[in-house]
C-alpha cells in the first residue's frame, strides 16, 4: 500500500497477532491481486538487461545501498549501469534525467539523488518510457524497487531479504508485510539476498534449494567520522524502521541519548526542524540523521530547516557484498543466458509487446 509510511510492529512477530488475524481476508484479497499482477505478460521491454532489485515485502531492507554496492561491481565487469526507479516522494513524474545540480528531493525523491552521485539515474512513473530513455545512457539497467509490477520486463530480479525479520508474520499487507504470498513470488526471483544474519532471513534463503533460486549474502555497515564516535546525540530518522538507524548509531560508537523517528521518506517541517533543534540545544547533543535524510532537508530555505541541515550530522552506511565475485560470475552468466534465450524466443513467436 503507497500510502502506508510505517510498518506495524505486529507484522514482524513470528506468529500473527489477534489483529493480524483479522485482517487476513483483506490480506488475502490483496495479496490475491498482487500476485495475479505479477504473472501477467509485461506492457513493454528494452534490449539492455534490467536487473531488478526488490523485496518481498512492504518497506525497505535496503534496495538502494545495494544498488550503489552492485554497480561497481558491474563496471567492474565492463558494464555501464543506469539506474531506474519511480522516484518517490518527488513531483516529476518522468522520464527525467536527475541533475543533482538542479534537482532537489521534493522534485525526484531522496533515492534518486543518492543513486544520482554514482551513475546516471532516471526517474519515471512509468517505467517502459523510464528504461528507453535509460538505455540511451548506459548498456544495462538497475532497477531500484519495482519487483512486484509488470510493466517493464525484467532480465533478472535480486530480491532482499532482511535476516532480522524475514517475511515478517507470513501474511500479506495489511495483516503482514507480504505483498503477495511467498510460494507465488518466488517463481520471479533470480535470486535471494540476505542482508545481515538472522535467522527470519536465513528460514527464507532455506527455501531456495526446493525453489532451485541463487541465494547470496551482504549487510549494512554503519561508519561515523572519528568525532562522533562516544558523541552524546539526538537521532532522527524518517524511515520504516526507524529503530534499524538507532541500533546502526550504537554500533557505529554513537551514544544516543534521544531519538526519534519519523514516517518512511518524512518530509520535514519547519515546526520538526524547530523541536529537533531545541531538544538538542537544551541538552547539548549532536544532532545526527541518515544520508537520505539529509538529502531530503538539503535546500530548504525557512530558517530553522536551514540550520538543521547544517548542523545534522551523517550516520554513513555502506552495503558490503559477502561474495561479489561469486555475485558477479553469477550476474554475468544469467544475464547472458537470459537474454539469449529470451531473444530466441521473441524471434521464433513473433511476440509483440504492448505500449
Amino acid at each position: 500500500m503507497s500510502g502506508l509510511r510505517r510498518a506495524p510492529s505486529f507484522w514482524w512477530r513470528a506468529r500473527p497477532s489477534a489483529l493480524a488475524r483479522l485482517l487476513q481476508p483483506v490480506s488475502a484479497l490483496y495479496g490475491a491481486i498482487t500476485a495475479w499482477r505479477m504473472a501477467r505478460a509485461p506492457k513493454g521491454r528494452v534490449d539492455s538487461p534490467v536487473i531488478c532489485v526488490g523485496n518481498f515485502v512492504a518497506g525497505g531492507t535496503g534496495k538502494t545501498p545495494f544498488a550503489l554496492a552492485l554497480a561497481p561491481l558491474l563496471i567492474q565487469n565492463g558494464w555501464t549501469p543506469v539506474f531506474l526507479l519511480r522516484g518517490y516522494g518527488g513531483r516529476e513524474t518522468g522520464p527525467l534525467l536527475v541533475d543533482p545540480t538542479r534537482h532537489g528531493a521534493p522534485d525526484v525523491g531522496d533515492e534518486a539523488l543518492l543513486l544520482a552521485e554514482s551513475a546516471p539515474t532516471v526517474v519515471a512513473r512509468d517505467r517502459v518510457a523510464g528504461a528507453r530513455l535509460a538505455e540511451t545512457l548506459g548498456d544495462i539497467l538497475l532497477m531500484d524497487d519495482g519487483f512486484q509490477n509488470p510493466d517493464l520486463e525484467k532480465t533478472l530480479s535480486l530480491v532482499l531479504v532482511d535476516g532480522e525479520t524475514g517475511i515478517g508474520n507470513g501474511l500479506c499487507v495489511p495483516a503482514g508485510p507480504l505483498r503477495a504470498p511467498l510460494a507465488r513470488q518466488m517463481p520471479f526471483a533470480g535470486a535471494l539476498v540476505a542482508i545481515g544474519d538472522g535467522t527470519a532471513g536465513a528460514a527464507v534463503l532455506a527455501r531456495t534449494d526446493a525453489q532451485d533460486v541463487a541465494a547470496f549474502h551482504a549487510a549494512l555497515v554503519p561508519f561515523a567520522a572519528d568525532d562522533l564516535k562516544g558523541a552524546r546525540a539526538l537521532v532522527f530518522a524518517g524511515i520504516g524502521r526507524p529503530e534499524k538507524v538507532f541500533r546502526s548509531a550504537r554500533e557505529a560508537g554513537i551514544e544516543i541519548v534521544a531519538a526519534r523517528g519519523y514516517p518512511d521518506h518524512h518530509r520535514y517541517h519547519e515546526s520538526d526542524a524547530q523541536t529537533l533543534l531545541r531538544e538538542a540545544d537544551a541538552q547539548g547533543l549532536t544532532l545526527v540523521t541518515t544520508r537520505k535524510d539529509h538529502v531530503r532537508l538539503a535546500g530548504a530555505t525557512t530558517p530553522a530547516l536551514t540550520e538543521l541541515a547544517a548542523r545534522a550530522r551523517v550516520l554513513e552506511v555502506e552495503m558490503r557484498l559477502s561474495e561479489p565475485e561469486a555475485l558477479a560470475t553469477f550476474l554475468e552468466t544469467a544475464i547472458r543466458a537470459i537474454s539469449s534465450t529470451s531473444n530466441a524466443k521473441l524471434l521464433k513467436s513473433g511476440t509483440k509487446f504492448v505500449d
